[in-house]
């Protein structure tokens, strides 16, 4: 058969979300996108060999309908869900087989079901090559549930040689599965369980050794990241992965829990094995926000200490908080504000509430009639779908706008950016993953361009960052995300 695998967008046209902006791919024109969904490469890897496979990311291209495909296999999350019932139902048309698999059609079945030939429900590793066997022999069933969690220790390394590698900025790796917490507005427990997997320390070398060698073929440099639900959740595996990774000089980045802050030998394992960043969900600076979150793990820390404990590692600690909560009002989002200047957080993420299905807080939110709409291109953790307590949902966006304005200036950027070359943050960086001199220049050319533009502030910007990208003070990288950044805010 003719398989084709599908990551579909919100909106093909727009390209613009918190996490990926139309900036990045005008800067360097081309059609770039951060990273792939881990979903399409692992499905490949269950496919026998007999099967013709060809993968399709909007994110990065259009989608080849042409291609005369027996089965479309359509990974899908929330945001996309209606664009994903729209390609399938395209699909359709064209007498082509569809199944629709991921969290969002897991959540909601029924639902998904109306749109497209069979559903998966849970976790595709037992189920796909099942799938396959039926299509080919045109007995695809309406609907296919996983029969408990998968077994880490079984899968095979995900195929990545389909996917366009010059296309993405970061490969992805996941080691663990499952989050022993049980945080209010997160799927991810409901989805994974609470169980902690982990694949063997081998099978996660063998990933980051096939990794390599396509980066060798391509001549790139990427970062990994871990998209581990929290990498340190198994610590005795941690630092097992740690010191693995340690020959191999590689840049990497993670989730982690907060109480990272506390495990000054795993933080200094990570460091010396190339991590150069940790995503943690901060969520709020609220107390009586977190006990109603059910962030309990939150609540006995001071952030302050924690994230300069992490940094003082010479990792970067990339913050996600969530606005909109119940105990949330206006003057809690300055608190917020001054926070991220004071703790120096160069990137945080910043999120409006979204109650995605199959969370505790859509069903509380439903059962209080809180839920406005369920038009799942706006649950995007950037449009406001829900009734806020202490304010109008128009409120709650003017001062979600407001925050990522503030935070996200030029001025606010460049504020946190000298913390960190005072201290020479990237010199461990630049030295595990360096970036040729050509590069860097080509980069500062591709800046001077954008100096006869008629926006002041980010031409002061450029001038006063062009030095330090060429004299290795900061990551090329690091500069394109906070000017993406930038430009995210302004135009929302």
């Amino acid at each position: 058969m003719k398989v084709a695998l599908i990551v579909p967008m919100n909106n093909p046209d727009s390209g613009k979300s918190f996490y990926d902006s139309k900036f990045v791919s005008t800067f360097l024109l081309s059609k770039r996108y951060i990273s792939y969904l881990l979903a399409i490469p692992t499905l490949a890897s269950l496919t026998p060999p007999q099967h013709e496979i060809r993968i399709f990311d909007e994110n990065i291209e259009d989608i080849d309908y042409t291609w005369k495909a027996d089965l479309a296999g359509i990974s899908v999350r929330t945001m996309f869900a209606n664009r994903a019932y729209e390609i399938s139902e395209t699909y359709r048309k064209r007498g082509v087989k569809t199944v629709l698999g991921g969290i969002h059609p897991s959540m909601c079945p029924e639902e998904a079901i109306q749109y497209c030939d069979s559903v998966v429900i849970g976790e595709a590793e037992g189920i796909w090559p099942t799938i396959l066997r039926d299509a080919e022999a045109g007995c695809l069933k309406r609907l296919y549930k996983a029969n408990g969690l998968a077994d880490l220790t079984a899968s095979p390394v995900p195929i990545r040689r389909s996917l366009s590698k010059n296309k993405y900025f970061i490969d992805i790796v996941q080691t663990t599965k499952g989050c022993p917490f049980n945080c209010e507005f997160c799927s991810v427990y409901a989805f994974d369980g609470q169980t902690i997997r982990n694949k063997t320390i081998d099978q996660v070398i063998k990933e980051v050794q096939d990794i390599n060698a396509s980066r060798a073929k391509y001549k790139q440099h990427k970062s990994i990241f871990f998209v581990d639900d929290n990498i340190i959740a198994n610590k005795r595996f941690a630092r097992e992965l740690f010191l693995a990774l340690s020959p191999y000089k590689i840049n990497w980045m993670c989730q982690a829990s907060i109480n990272i802050s506390q495990e000054d030998e795993l933080l200094s394992l990570m460091r010396e094995s190339g991590c150069g960043a940790i995503f943690i969900g901060l969520e709020t600076i609220s107390k009586q926000n977190l006990a109603r979150m059910h962030k309990r793990i939150n609540q006995r820390y001071n952030y302050l200490e924690a994230v300069k404990k992490i940094q003082s590692h010479e990792m970067l600690v990339h913050g996600s908080f969530i606005v909109g909560y119940d105990f949330d009002s206006k003057e809690a989002f300055d608190e917020l504000i001054d926070f991220i200047q004071e703790s120096k957080l160069l990137m945080p993420l910043i999120n409006v509430l979204t109650p995605f299905p199959g969370t505790e807080l859509f069903k509380r939110l439903e059962e209080e009639g809180r839920i406005i709409h369920k038009d799942w291109s706006k649950y995007d953790s950037r449009h406001v779908v829900f009734s806020p307590s202490k304010m109008s949902p128009e409120e709650l966006f003017n001062e979600y706008r407001r925050i990522v304005r503030a935070v996200y200036s030029f001025t606010a950027i460049m504020a946190r950016l000298q913390y960190y070359w005072d201290i020479d943050f990237w010199r461990r960086s630049n030295e595990i993953d360096p970036v040729k001199l050509r590069y860097r220049l080509l980069f500062a050319l591709r800046l001077c361009t954008l100096l006869i533009s008629p926006n002041l502030e980010r031409s002061k910007f450029i001038i006063k960052i062009l030095p330090k990208v060429l004299n290795k003070r900061v990551r090329v990288s690091t500069i394109l995300t906070l000017m993406a950044y930038n430009d995210f805010a302004y135009t929302l």
